[in-house]
């Protein structure tokens, strides 16, 4: 390991540099020489390079990793391989943004009855049959502590939400929550269609009847 750095150090301190040399058995010849050496022309090319590639990372938002940092400059006219301009990257600090790996919500269920199509595909508004038809559907938002599920019930009559709730896992009850906060909120007079994906978290078992 070099002490050279050690030395700087004390130079830059106020310290005496002839007795930090004769301490730490280094020549002050030596010492000076390589304060002034010029870079490597390998050293100023990845410093060139190191320059490039943070203006072209700048350019993406941080949004580049290597793959399409190197691309970008070699479409520039930049003869460098990905290996290099990972290694620059790394030692800039620079990483591009990865997507966050999709989370299925509707897993099929094979065992499901096939039930008919009520709504026949039809999910137009109509401001006249509210609380006829509902649709349902479940999306997930990433946070710290992991997946947070939000099922919602819409009625296609107004795209209104009117129903919802959230929890950390896909079961059934997440659904019928939903379904419950819905009935709950509007308290329609008549039967309702619940138009869903054919998921495993709707296979129901239980009445969500409401006076």
């Amino acid at each position: 390991m070099t002490v050279h750095p050690f030395i700087e150090a004390e130079k830059q301190g106020g310290h005496n540099v002839k007795r930090a040399c004769e301490l730490l058995k280094v020549s002050r010849t030596a010492f000076y020489a390589r304060r002034t050496a010029v870079p490597s022309p390998r050293a100023a090319r990845d410093a060139e390079l190191t320059e490039k590639i943070t203006e072209v990372h700048t350019r993406s938002r941080g949004s580049y990793g290597a793959p399409r940092v190197h691309a970008a400059l070699h479409k520039d006219g930049e003869q460098c391989g990905r290996r290099r301009v990972a290694r620059l990257m790394r030692q800039a600090g620079l990483e591009g943004r990865h997507r966050r790996r999709r989370q299925r919500t509707t897993i099929p269920d094979p065992q499901a009855a096939i039930r008919p199509d009520l709504v026949v595909r039809n999910f137009q508004p109509d401001p006249t049959a509210r609380d006829v038809r509902w649709c349902g559907d479940i999306t997930y938002i990433p946070t710290e502590e992991g997946w947070l599920y939000l099922a919602t019930v819409i009625d296609i009559a107004s795209r209104r939400v009117v129903g919802w709730a959230t929890a950390d896992h896909l079961r059934t009850e997440l659904v019928a929550d939903a379904l419950r906060a819905a009935c709950k909120t509007r308290r329609p007079d008549g039967p309702v269609i619940f138009h869903s994906d054919r998921g495993c978290q709707l296979r129901f078992n239980q009445s969500l009847q409401h006076p």
